[in-house]
């Protein structure tokens, strides 16, 4: 007898956690410090600095352009794979790192989509260098969990992470 559908509360909860933080942080850094007008607040350089970015594609700025077609397609996409990453986990009955690893996604991805539908574009102000390398790019909370979420699902839901049903006949 095959599993059903699993409760997907962790899932919900890091999604939900994800959302607010990376929100949370725009709204006090882009908004509350006044990047958004300053351009760039140093806070440990070469380690941490907030550099105002606008980014009109996807990471690292690929795909990017400022036409109203491109901005709907990425939010069309971005809402196609936070709800094909949902089903997926919940149908599949992965477990707890798994349904954490996909909350991180799609919280990370449905906070880009709010900056997309707010702005036009996402709100990205993190920039860290090291060992006299200097990173030119920006990124947020929200690229972060994405990042994490994915190798985690990689990791965890992949062909070889822990499923509840592997090792079983049905």
């Amino acid at each position: 007898m095959a599993a059903g559908p699993v409760k997907t509360h962790l899932l919900t909860v890091s999604a939900l956690i994800t959302f607010a933080v990376d929100q949370i942080s725009k709204l006090a850094v882009v908004h509350g410090l006044g990047l958004i007008d300053r351009g760039e607040i140093d806070v440990l350089p070469p380690y941490l600095n907030f550099r105002m970015a606008w980014n009109y594609g996807i990471n690292f700025g690929l795909l990017a352009g400022e036409s109203d077609i491109m901005r709907w397609l990425l939010i069309a996409v971005a809402l196609a794979i936070s709800i094909w990453v949902w089903l997926w986990i919940r149908r599949a009955g992965y477990g707890p790192v798994a349904q954490i690893s996909a909350g991180l996604l799609v919280g990370g991805a449905l906070g880009n989509v709010v900056d997309r539908l707010r702005y036009g574009a996402v709100a990205d102000f993190l920039n860290m260098s090291c060992c006299g390398i200097e990173n030119p790019f920006a990124f947020n909370v929200a690229d972060i969990a994405i990042f994490a979420g994915a190798l985690g699902l990689v990791l965890f839901a992949g062909k070889g992470g822990s499923h509840p049903r592997n090792g079983r006949k049905g």
